[in-house]
């Protein structure tokens, strides 16, 4: 059935709002299965078990003919990829899902501040005041020296800025290749990346554990999915505010599946860099650039 013109910005934050309860669900099934497997071992696991959606992205990769510049970048993602996703299954085995989900709204900032630096974009003192303002929203999150800073919480920066250096090489590679390509180099790299480090801590999954791991695959994958139907629906200045609900989600989720207290100060701080991100990607789209990613897109 056809869409109305008026009715697609709907319809984006339809696929949005689905987008954000695939990937708390994920989030969910990684924190469900914790620490009983390695953090390496269970991010390859979940990268092993996900590769039959890689069928069909075979065909497309071998006849792009990439050049070993475009391969080069493919590695380097790659590997920040494969750290952030290590860091990632760390970090949700130790601090509560609200916390890990504000945390991860940092990767759209540090991709701003990235672009400034090293893509030469312009960081006008509007988009500035912004980023500071993330960032002070990511201090009330953590609040140094009123709460204990875990080492999930240092595992968070670091997987918010893996991500961002992900996104800008896949944001480069992006005007020579196609999305299906890039998706499944990703998907390659990162698998292969994974293998080290998993060998060496690897522990006998049990089939529970597999079954698990195997849905946050179908969870991860669903999730990327249902994001390029929001997108292609409605422009990113309609869906971007609509990710803010993942945290939502993940403080009832925590409460209600794991016991997890509700910190206030989690929703207040998350609320505030979720509102400097849709500004910088308000401000994009009155430019008519597209540096910020959304939120979904840096996503395990």
């Amino acid at each position: 059935m056809q869409v109305s013109q008026n009715a697609r910005p709907v319809v984006g934050i339809m696929w949005m709002v689905v987008t954000g309860l695939l990937f708390v669900a994920m989030t969910a099934v990684v924190k469900h299965v914790g620490d009983v497997l390695p953090a390496a071992q269970a991010a390859f696991l979940r990268y092993v078990l996900g590769l039959g959606f890689l069928l069909p992205m075979i065909k497309p990769i071998l006849a792009a003919r990439l050049t070993r510049r475009q391969i080069g970048l493919f590695v380097t993602r790659g590997m920040a990829h494969t750290i952030a996703v290590i860091l990632w299954f760390f970090a949700m085995a130790r601090i509560p899902l609200a916390e890990v989900t504000a945390m991860n709204y940092l990767s759209p900032i540090y991709v701003t501040l990235a672009a400034a630096l090293f893509l030469g974009e312009k960081l006008p003192p509007r988009r500035l005041a912004a980023v500071v303002v993330a960032l002070i929203g990511a201090l009330i999150i953590l609040r140094p020296g009123v709460k204990v800073i875990e080492p999930g919480h240092i595992a968070m920066l670091g997987t918010a800025l893996c991500f961002a250096a992900g996104y800008l090489i896949a944001k480069q590679l992006s005007d020579e290749v196609s999305p299906i390509v890039i998706v499944g180099m990703l998907s390659v790299t990162v698998t292969i990346g994974l293998a080290p480090f998993a060998l060496p801590v690897w522990v006998t999954p049990t089939l529970p554990q597999l079954g698990w791991l195997f849905l946050v695959a179908c969870f991860a994958t669903a999730g990327h999915y249902t994001m390029t139907l929001a997108f292609a629906a409605a422009p990113l200045t309609v869906t971007q505010p609509v990710t803010f609900l993942q945290l939502v989600w993940a403080v009832l989720l925590g409460a209600l599946a794991f016991g997890e207290a509700v910190d206030g100060w989690v929703v207040f701080g998350g609320a505030i860099i979720m509102a400097s991100i849709s500004f910088i990607t308000w401000r994009e789209a009155v430019a008519r650039r597209s540096v910020t990613p959304p939120v979904p897109a840096t996503k395990v």
